[in-house]
């Protein structure tokens, strides 16, 4: 059987190879991406099953690709998890208004992440 696809962004480390290495335990293949603006490109040439995106970035802009994964027709379906070390509700409602399926913070993501995988792929 073939392992799910897990496309991620990070730029901090700690979070980023902690999720990576949870995503892996999970038994998905995981793919990370270095710039967010990379993630729209890359989404359609990979084919993920779920996309996940650290909002905390300095060099790039994650709330954007996110708008850009979800403007294009090959993309629009991927749930996407992003994650923050903010809990700023008015933050949380800017990435949702982008596109984002699931906004959390990250040391809850690390903590609960099979079941925000399940929530996040869930056919509606």
């Amino acid at each position: 059987m073939t392992q799910p696809l897990a496309l991620v962004f990070y730029e901090r480390l700690l979070p980023g190879t902690q999720l990576v290495n949870r995503l892996q335990d999970l038994q998905y293949r995981v793919r990370t991406i270095e710039t967010a603006e990379a993630l729209p490109d890359t989404a359609r040439e990979a084919q993920p099953m779920v996309v996940l995106v650290d909002l905390d970035a300095a060099r790039s802009n994650p709330v954007a690709a996110i708008q850009l994964l979800q403007a294009v027709d090959d993309t629009r379906h991927l749930p996407i998890i992003a994650f923050s070390s903010d809990d700023k509700l008015s933050s949380q409602t800017v990435v949702r208004q982008a596109g984002a399926t699931i906004v959390t913070q990250d040391q809850a993501l690390l903590s609960h992440l099979p079941q925000l995988l399940e929530q996040a792929l869930q056919v509606e």
